[in-house]
């Protein structure tokens, strides 16, 4: 949201000096078969420092959140630079087809390349644009599920026996403005007013950990989600049930696991998400003889997977409000029909799908000869260096990598070795104000 942006020469500099520094220190660790994945929008110019440094391996990357469409792209004023410096991998991954095609366009009226469809080039070199989406480990979570139905852990054991024979419609989002938490309270809100009838039958659970709160556009939001439950639950609430309740800190995977079980409704309404896992974690936590309902945003990346689910527009709060009327009153036959469509897309789609589907496209590149321009000022995240990927590997899931150069939040964390170290050492550069995502 450009609404939201600020623009910083003073960030960016600092941006660029910490991928210059990841790329100083991941620079001497490399061997010449390594083949290097850096993740997300943080480390967007590592690729591009470390060709200046005469590096030649194969360099992948793969942006988690939504890439937007060139016309927002380019109001940041370092578009034209960042855009160059994508320049310099080999092979880039993304979310979506839609995320694809914006970058595509993006690169081609930026960069003056010359596209078709799948890759650019811009003088010597060649990067191709590619659409991976991420995965779970499906079966480790729900065999956590499954084990919390016996689990006596307080908060479990709490909430069933608060709950009763009430149903529960589940929330999990970390506290930021993308994932419509406002909205989502004031649609369950709107619920509640349209089916008086549900009143003390249903609640909603919004487990929301804060995030940023030193940023002052986070901080408002956890005030306006704490005003908005509250002003519901007093509108609305009985002595004996509070419609809403929002608990903002993090919970454990085993107790998750475990409180997405309980949900009669998985309620993931992102008004932006680049995949958002949680819809698909929901999915594996089902109990499959009598499965929950999963409502998902037409806005998250999920959605272009994950069709059997009931697709809402988040800014429509009546829409929203009947899904979740719908998904309360569907009929067990049909629940399980659309889970177990859902299952088989999320488990033929794994965690370990994904790693191996990228490391063997990137493993198949030709690299091409290095002449992308070095950053000037930009934006980075992840650092993982593997190798190539050899075609008994193929057969089966991926082993765990030789080396890896750090791990990312939301990115699948490989077993660390002495290059996460040495990175982990070079990042602890003198802190800077985060940019702002591309996105918004």
């Amino acid at each position: 949201r450009l609404g939201l942006t600020e623009f910083s020469r003073v960030d960016y500099a600092g941006y660029l000096a910490v991928n210059r520094r990841f790329a100083k220190a991941l620079v001497g660790l490399l061997r010449p078969d390594d083949v290097i994945w850096i993740h997300d929008y943080h480390l967007i110019p590592l690729a591009a420092e470390l060709r200046r440094r005469g590096v030649t391996n194969r360099i992948g990357y793969f942006h988690h959140i939504p890439w937007p469409p060139a016309e927002m792209f380019g109001a940041l004023p370092f578009a034209a630079t960042l855009a160059s410096t994508i320049m310099a991998y080999d092979l880039v991954g993304l979310q979506t087809a839609t995320d694809v095609s914006n970058l595509i366009g993006c690169l081609s009226a930026m960069s003056g390349g010359r596209s078709d469809g799948r890759k650019v080039r811009v003088g010597r070199r060649e990067t191709i644009i590619q659409s991976f989406p991420i995965g779970i480990d499906v079966e480790a979570f729900r065999k956590l599920a499954a084990a919390s139905v016996r689990s006596a852990t307080t908060p479990l054991k709490t909430t069933r026996q608060s709950l009763g024979e009430r149903k529960l419609v589940i929330g999990v989002d970390r506290l930021d403005y993308s994932k419509g938490i406002v909205q989502r309270l004031e649609a369950f809100g709107h619920f509640l007013r349209s089916h008086p009838d549900q009143r003390g039958r249903v609640g909603l659970l919004q487990i929301a950990p804060p995030s940023r709160s030193d940023v002052p556009e986070y901080a408002e939001l956890d005030r306006q989600s704490d005003e908005v439950a509250g002003r519901l639950n007093a509108a609305l609430g009985e002595f004996d049930w509070t419609p809403i309740r929002v608990v903002k800190k993090a919970y454990s995977r085993n107790a998750l696991a475990g409180f997405y079980r309980r949900a009669q409704v998985g309620l993931v309404t992102p008004m932006r998400d680049g995949m958002n896992l949680v819809a698909k974690e929901y999915i594996a936590a089902q109990d499959p003889a009598d499965p929950g309902v999963l409502v998902l945003s037409r806005f998250a990346g999920a959605a272009h997977q994950m069709g059997e689910a009931l697709i809402v527009n988040p800014y429509d709060l009546h829409e929203v409000a009947e899904a979740i009327r719908t998904a309360l009153a569907m009929p067990k036959s049909e629940r399980i029909r659309r889970f177990e469509r859902l299952y088989a897309t999320i488990e033929a789609t794994d965690i370990g799908w994904w790693t191996q589907r990228y490391l063997d496209a990137l493993s198949g590149i030709e690299v091409t000869p290095s002449d992308s321009p070095s950053p000037r000022n930009e934006t980075s995240t992840v650092v993982t260096s593997r190798p190539a990927v050899t075609p008994a590997a193929k057969s089966g899931r991926p082993k765990p990598p030789r080396r890896t150069a750090g791990a990312l939040d939301d990115a699948p964390k490989p077993g660390q070795g002495r290059a996460s170290r040495t990175l982990a050492k070079a990042a602890r550069a003198p802190a800077t104000r985060r940019p702002a995502s591309p996105s918004g």
